[in-house]
């Protein structure tokens, strides 16, 4: 079977009110703790408003992380590029590329809290069409080509870039999809890859995974593009484990709350759906019985990737939703278990070392009894040596 990968996805969400140095230090510590632990990729979100999500530039933060990792792959999830000079956002990502030696990824999309559009005069049908002619620019600029073009918001006139990206032939290019085809219209056009934000946060975001990827490979087939590899394909879930699931039921006491308020009454982002919920219980009720994530054991965690795996089709990476559900410790230790005890399993690894136990098992009497058998001939060869000399 292919190598699923795992990561995380940051926007991140920390509680209004508290030290942001230090809810954005925990933000770093956790990208080290998942370059440890063996977690192939982390997505870093872009937000200005609304107090709860506190990075302003993905770019930076990666920065920052790439100098903390070693192996781990570091996306922007999401740059707002409706927001931004198409030029300098590819400049910049040429430039994260060079520094971290080829491990950043450019994750896109229109920008999701309106409260952030809104202070630069934009709304949200005005991103969404940002986004679409920004991406064209970037993409052409990141493949070397000269680009004059007057948007909404910006001028260029002959605009290249004046490094070569380190990765050949650019950064790899995703593009965020909630619930319409949008996302994965743009990804199909482009031949970049889809990042399925609302893969379980809504039941229509979760019944439109197949057909999202169809779009892809429709619009790839419209340009005369390769078919496009699910491997380009992420999926954003939530899920957060313990040894037992009372366990795990307690350690999301500490910020669930805080979470389902976010959605249901700060952010304008009705695609984020999460129920309404008064009670913890009732919240962590909701996650589980819709289908949405997963609070409970690695075995819950395991049942949830594969619905996942069969709704979709297929998929390259699942990306654990950075949530803060849990305090930090409980947190890492639930990153550490699915590291451990889920990853195994999509990624060919739990069935050998278990083949060999069995194979060990069913062979252990035969073996048994030659070591008995062993012991026995030395004892007996000892004595008759003993005798000989005596």
């Amino acid at each position: 079977m292919s190598r699923l990968r795992f990561g995380a996805f940051l926007a991140p969400f920390h509680k209004p009110g508290q030290n942001p140095t230090l809810a954005l230090q925990r933000d770093l510590e956790l990208v080290e703790h998942l370059d440890r632990l063996g977690y192939d990729e982390a997505w870093i979100g872009e937000h200005h408003s609304a107090g709860s999500e506190i990075i302003a530039s993905p770019e930076i933060f990666i920065a920052s992380a790439a100098e903390r990792t070693r192996r781990i792959r570091l996306g922007t999830g999401v740059t707002s590029i409706s927001y931004h000079n198409p030029l300098w956002v590819a400049d910049r990502m040429v430039l994260l590329d060079h520094l971290t030696r080829g491990r950043v990824m450019l994750g896109c999309g229109p920008g999701s809290l309106p409260t952030d559009s809104a202070m630069i005069g934009l709304n949200p049908t005005d991103t969404r069409e940002l986004l679409e002619e920004n991406l064209d620019i970037i993409m052409r600029l990141l493949r070397g080509e000269s680009v004059t073009q007057r948007t909404r918001t910006h001028n260029l006139v002959d605009a290249q870039l004046q490094l070569r990206p380190y990765t050949d032939p650019h950064p790899e290019v995703a593009v965020a999809a909630v619930a319409s085809p949008t996302g994965p219209r743009m990804a199909g056009q482009h031949g970049a890859g889809l990042l399925s934000i609302g893969a379980t946060l809504t039941k229509d975001g979760f019944d439109a995974l197949a057909h999202h990827w169809n779009v892809v490979e429709e619009r790839a087939r419209h340009y005369g593009r390769p078919a496009p590899d699910r491997a380009s394909w992420r999926l954003v879930g939530l899920m957060h484990v313990a040894e037992t699931r009372e366990q795990a039921y307690r350690d999301v006491e500490y910020g669930m709350q805080h979470w389902f308020e976010y959605f249901q009454k700060v952010a304008a982002f009705p695609q984020m759906a999460v129920g309404d919920s008064a009670d913890v219980r009732g919240m962590i009720d909701f996650v589980n019985e819709a289908g949405i994530g997963a609070i409970g054991t690695v075995e819950d965690a395991r049942a949830q990737v594969q619905r996942l795996v069969e709704q979709s089709g297929g998929f390259g990476a699942f990306l654990l939703l950075g949530h803060e559900w849990a305090n930090p410790e409980a947190t890492k230790r639930s990153y550490e278990l699915l590291a451990q005890h889920v990853f195994p399993e999509f990624q060919g690894q739990a069935e050998s070392t278990v083949a060999a136990k069995d194979r060990a098992a069913r062979s252990r009497p035969a073996h048994a009894q030659s070591q008995l058998d062993a012991v026995d001939t030395m004892t007996k060869r000892y004595e008759q040596e003993r005798d000989s000399s005596s």
